[in-house]
């Protein structure tokens, strides 16, 4: 590797352009590294951050073409008599054809972004007999996205690139991966609207037929359940996390990014929205809210006083837990005496909340939508900006969102039992 680097110090272009287009032939070569490092020079100045984007799409382009052509004129023979040689086996190959034969067409984009995938895509797609014309959009716009999203992480990391190379992949490739999905999930509604909602009426119809027996709440508890089961499994895993003190990658690269390419300076006027004065408003329209509905009232109340007054004592009761078991010797020394942070923990268990209660009972579909969209914005938004300014841990408020997220869907779940129970009587 770093006979490599010294070659690319003098031959950057060419190396880029070598680097992707064997890679793209399924040689052991990694373009992620090469198109990040060359991201390093835009930030020094030694390469042109458009060329360095023109070269990976050339040489990616034209490796996933010939790689298409020959997977067409030899198909599934000529790699399994010479897979081996580039790492393609028949099992290999087996695996990676039934995951593009379900994926389909249009997420060839995310074959890029998946390492022992992108390396075959092309000659899976020539051997599969895929129309050329089906295959080329798809295959150069991930080729496209694929060099904008590692050249823009090489170049802003900068000055840090070579600490945070590997967790700062890691975490990107996550975030990319999902933003594809999502991308991808908008362009199959864009283009099989009709056959969605179709499919989508006959699952809800066939659901209400078998639930018919079930009211409403009934139905809300087992989700309010589902939701508070994933949360506790996330809650796990972040305690494991801290207990082995495992965040220090995840905080250095969170905190690099947000202070060098997302924060701004305006955004300290969020801030506002964790003020006392805000958060004591909310808390009255909710107030006003549950009045003026005078639907099961008292609950409601109870739910709000309980869930907002009990965070200290929650959020205590964790951190006490954490001590008792580094105390009885499980762990060493915690990465943060933060985790998880108050703020955070407040923060989420008012608005979510408040939010769940001023929603409950709309009849606007789109305000039980749209509300909590905003809500996780907020939320997001408000993390970067503690994040850059009070140089708060990243991981502090993830635990605190986690944490307070299982509390308020814990009350959630405890009132909406309490519900049902008192309607029965």
């Amino acid at each position: 590797m770093q006979h490599l680097i010294t070659l690319f110090e003098h031959h950057s272009y060419l190396i880029l352009f070598a680097g992707i287009f064997l890679e793209l032939m399924a040689l052991p070569i990694s373009g992620e590294f090469l198109m990040s490092y060359a991201g390093y020079y835009v930030y020094q100045g030694k390469m042109s951050y458009f060329l360095a984007l023109l070269t990976v799409f050339f040489s990616g382009g034209a490796g996933i073409t010939l790689t298409y052509w020959i997977g067409k004129a030899g198909g599934y023979k000529l790699i399994e008599k010479y897979g081996r040689f580039i790492h393609l086996g028949p099992e290999r190959y087996k695996k990676t054809s039934a995951w593009f034969e379900r994926s389909g067409s249009k997420l060839i984009v995310l074959a890029y972004f998946i390492p022992g995938v992108r390396h075959f895509t092309g000659y899976i797609s020539g051997s599969s007999r895929m129309p050329f014309r089906k295959f080329i959009i798809p295959a150069y716009a991930g080729v496209f996205l694929w060099g904008v999203c590692f050249i823009t992480l090489g170049k802003v990391l900068g000055p840090k690139w070579e600490v945070f190379h590997q967790a700062a992949r890691k975490y990107f490739v996550i975030f990319i991966i999902i933003f594809a999905c999502m991308l991808a999930g908008y362009l199959l509604y864009r283009f099989y609207k009709n056959q969605i909602k179709a499919v989508f009426i006959r699952f809800i119809q066939g659901l209400l037929n078998r639930l018919k027996t079930i009211r409403a709440t009934e139905i809300f508890l087992v989700f309010l359940t589902l939701v508070l089961i994933g949360m506790m499994i996330l809650m796990l895993g972040l305690a494991q996390d801290y207990l082995y003190n495992d965040f220090t990658s995840f905080n250095q690269v969170t905190k690099y990014m947000v202070t060098s390419a997302v924060y701004k300076e305006w955004m300290k006027g969020l801030l506002i929205f964790q003020s006392p004065y805000t958060l004591a408003a909310l808390i009255g329209i909710t107030l006003i809210r549950i009045w003026k509905q005078g639907e099961d009232r008292l609950l409601e109340y109870l739910l709000l006083i309980v869930a907002i007054s009990g965070t200290r004592l929650f959020h205590e009761s964790i951190k006490q837990i954490f001590v008792f078991l580094q105390s009885f010797g499980f762990v060493g020394t915690f990465h943060s005496a933060n985790f998880p942070d108050l703020n955070a923990t407040m923060i989420i268990i008012i608005y979510g909340t408040c939010l769940f209660l001023l929603v409950r009972h709309s009849k606007n579909n789109y305000v039980t939508i749209i509300a909590p969209l905003l809500g996780i914005v907020l939320l997001f938004s408000l993390a970067i900006v503690n994040i850059a300014s009070s140089g708060v841990l990243p991981s502090d408020i993830v635990g605190g969102y986690v944490y307070g997220g299982v509390w308020i869907f814990f009350n959630f779940l405890l009132f909406e039992m309490l519900r049902l129970v008192l309607e029965k009587d």
